[in-house]
């Protein structure tokens, strides 16, 4: 079931901070100037910007050193699981005893968003008070009797302090010639706080002019409530915002309930002018969600889903959303999360990059563009290989980041006590000890990543056929370029280390280059392993010799088979999916040492490898190849079945379920959390964004069904096979659409009448 008021997706395309200081005409040039600077000789700052939610920080920029025109482009993507007022930027200088001070921030309320959609802006900074920050609100309720009643009933989104929120709220009735205050209790350790508290405020009124004087009070009081937070500090307690309601609201009505945002204090520093600070210019892509249950999307996800059995892939769902989404990567984080969640991403992909290979004119061109096979990889590669870049790549960073060794090979840029020489081969060194790694890694690629490069290598391969290394350089412009490269040049963006030296831009240029020129495997995403070990037959006849024998065993990504001899046709194949379990086998099995288990669904093969060490390196790389297998099995056997029983249980039957729990299996930390509604949901909004070019393309598909000459220019932007298929495909997209933009427009009505708001809330 999905969820009836989803998450919220924000997308921020960091290029923060392009700028300090005036706007520019050359915007487009994505560079920072005039940031003010810093008061001492060398006037330089070090910068950094932290991406704020109100005032909780959910992503920080790294550190430009020793510039007033920092540069960052960075990318950053997160799903927002709490409702928010202000989308906030702040921008940072660390002095030289590693101090932290606030230069200004851009703060955009939520309901503005859409305005800055997928587009550069540039705003300008502002300063910075502690009672300028306030965020949540206040659920009040205010009557008319004798006495005017002010129920403060609960507030929401209050900000922690320090690591805590001890909340308390003072109200107070206020007019021309009165001002009286009282208190609510402490809420302890909460941000969310039910008060329940009623005040009452006398109001004198003179019952001969009863009227007049009833609405001369009622226009000239006002109702404030300030937010604090308890504090056992000698500064006493944090303002947290205040609201002012005034009393003239009670004009039409003895009664009135509304939840109100919270505000800040006017009372900022405004003798700073606005653009003392400079600016800052942003690229925010923000989509808000709101998820139905499941069977809503039923028609539009199946519609979807299936995009890799149509013949021909363009002229399916999947493949028309990437035609009509202005830039690729709109369509291709969500399409990958929904095929990746029902696990058909390697058909999908396999699908549309033969489409684009078959397409291809110059193998040195394959894969190289931004088209919606190469952004759907990149996607897939992001959510599914961090595990794989951390146990690759983390290791020999640390050391890099660690040792911190000259590797400057520019000689304008060279310090003085450094030597052009040694710096040359500190890099050359550091380049073979990572290329060597990635070369390496191949048992730690995720099985998704390798069933796409075996894909692509096929697919190549067929396509030219003349050239022997395209099947090659098709996989390395994946591998290198647009996975290892970026993650080595931005490796906080990876989670790999918090800084980004110099040197790892120098590394990531140079990887860039051999992933470019390598014209050999240049990842070990096939071949695996292969070794002489003694297998037990697997006894296909019931009544078959089961004895030992000596064989020659390979293993690839795909398969684990084994042959006589080197070289020979295989005797058995067992592909990596039917991999169940890899576990050691006890030696009372058969009294014999060193010997595990491959458990398939039918019959289990036993294992005899040469030594103790040669054993675990067969079931650990076993269990990772197959560790994506969704039927893998959560208990086994840790003996043989032997003469009727269970040699560890005793259970007679040689189907009963394992009696220990397995000891392999996925990491915890490549398991992907994918909401299969929000996602579908996600490409509907997309979808209805872009009606009008599905309407258009439409009107492609009849125009290319009764013309026959050249293709009319406004409809060449979209790729159309088959304009026929393409045409039934558009028909059920646009019903598919049409019916839950209905759905949408209902929930919104029906959560209009629900809820009643005294300030404008999103």
């Amino acid at each position: 079931m999905g969820n009836f008021y989803g998450p919220n997706a924000l997308v921020l395309n960091l290029w923060i901070p392009r700028c300090f200081g005036p706007q520019h005409p050359e915007i487009l040039a994505r560079e920072a100037k005039n940031l003010p600077t810093y008061p001492g000789p060398n006037k330089m700052r070090d910068c950094y910007c932290t991406v704020n939610l109100d005032q909780e920080e959910v992503f920080r920029t790294k550190i430009v050193e020793k510039s007033l025109c920092p540069f960052y482009g960075e990318d950053f993507y997160c799903e927002i699981p709490r409702s928010f007022r202000h989308l906030a930027f702040y921008i940072f200088d660390r002095d030289v005893f590693r101090r932290d001070s606030i230069i200004g921030k851009v703060a955009i309320l939520k309901e503005d968003l859409q305005k800055y959609h997928n587009r550069d802006t540039w705003f300008q900074l502002q300063h910075v008070d502690a009672d300028s920050e306030v965020q949540g609100k206040v659920h009040l309720e205010l009557r008319l009797s004798e006495v005017i009643t002010d129920t403060v009933l609960e507030c929401q989104g209050l900000p922690i302090v320090n690591g805590q929120c001890d909340p308390y709220a003072t109200v107070t009735l206020a007019g021309p010639y009165r001002s009286e205050a009282k208190k609510t209790k402490v809420k302890k350790k909460t941000n969310n706080p039910q008060f329940d508290e009623v005040f009452y405020f006398e109001v004198d009124i003179q019952s001969h002019i009863f009227s007049h004087i009833y609405t001369y009070s009622l226009t000239s009081l006002c109702c404030r409530v300030d937010l604090w937070n308890a504090s056992n500090l000698k500064f006493g307690d944090e303002f947290l915002g205040e609201l002012r309601l005034p009393l003239k609201c009670l004009r039409q009505s003895s009664s009135y309930e509304a939840w109100y945002f919270l505000q800040p204090r006017d009372n900022g520093n405004k003798s700073l002018k606005p653009d003392d600070l400079g600016s800052l210019r942003l690229n925010v892509v923000y989509t808000e969600d709101h998820v139905f249950p499941s069977d809503y999307y039923s028609p539009l996800r199946d519609l979807l889903l299936k995009s890799a059995d149509v013949e021909p892939v363009s002229a399916s769902a999947a493949h028309i959303l990437g035609e009509v989404c202005r830039e690729k990567q709109e369509a291709a984080i969500p399409l990958v999360r929904l095929f990746l969640h029902y696990g058909k991403i390697v058909p999908f992909i396999s699908a549309i990059a033969n489409a684009e290979v078959k397409r291809t004119q110059d193998p040195n061109t394959i894969f190289r563009g931004n088209s919606l096979t190469s952004k759907c990889i990149d996607e897939t590669m992001k959510l599914a290989g961090m595990h794989y870049l951390q146990v690759t790549l983390k290791p020999i960073i640390d050391e890099i980041c660690q040792l911190h060794k000259p590797c400057e090979i520019d000689p304008v840029k060279l310090k003085d006590a450094e030597n052009l020489e040694n710096n040359r081969e500190n890099l050359r060194q550091y380049v073979d000890q990572i290329f060597t790694v990635i070369t390496k890694s191949g048992v730690s690629c995720p099985t998704v990543m390798c069933d796409i490069f075996f894909s692509l290598r096929e697919s190549a391969a067929i396509r030219f056929q003349d050239d022997p290394d395209v099947r090659y350089t098709a996989v390395s412009s994946f591998i290198f370029l647009r996975f290892f490269a970026p993650a080595i040049l931005s490796p906080n963006l990876f989670h790999l280390t918090p800084s980004s030296p110099q040197t790892l831009t120098l590394i990531s240029k140079t990887i860039q280059t051999l992933g470019s020129l390598s014209k050999s495997k240049s990842c070990n995403c096939d071949l695996i392993c292969n070794r002489f070990m003694i297998k037990r037959a697997q006894g296909r006849k019931r009544f078959g010799m089961k004895n030992f024998k000596k064989r020659w065993f390979r293993l690839t990504n795909h398969e684990f088979t084994y042959q006589k001899s080197k070289g020979d046709h295989p005797l058995c194949s067992i592909p990596i999916e039917n991999i169940l379990a890899v576990e050691k086998l006890e030696e009372e099995s058969f009294k014999m040492k060193n010997m595990f288990q491959v458990i398939q669904p039918e019959r289990v093969l036993y294992i005899q490898a040469n030594n103790c060490v040669e054993a675990k390196d067969w079931i650990d790389i076993l269990t990772k190849v197959s560790q994506c297998n969704k039927k893998r099995l959560t208990v086994y056997h840790p003996s043989a079945y032997l003469n009727g029983h269970w040699l560890c249980c005793k259970a007679t039957a040689d189907n009963t379920p394992g009696c220990t729990p397995c000891t392999g299996g996925l990491p915890a930390n490549i398991q992907l959390d994918i909401d299969g509604d929000r996602e579908t949901e996600r490409i509907y909004s997309l979808y209805n964004l872009y009606m009008t070019k599905l309407e258009k393309m439409q009107e492609a598909c009849g125009s290319k069904s009764v013309y026959d000459g050249p293709e009319q220019e406004e409809y060449s932007t979209f790729v159309i096979d088959d304009p026929q298929a393409t045409y039934k495909t558009l028909k059920q997209i646009v019903a598919s659409v049409k019916n839950l933009e209905q759905e949408h427009a209902q929930y919104k009505r029906d959560k209009f009448k629900k809820t009643k708001y005294g300030s404008h809330l999103k």
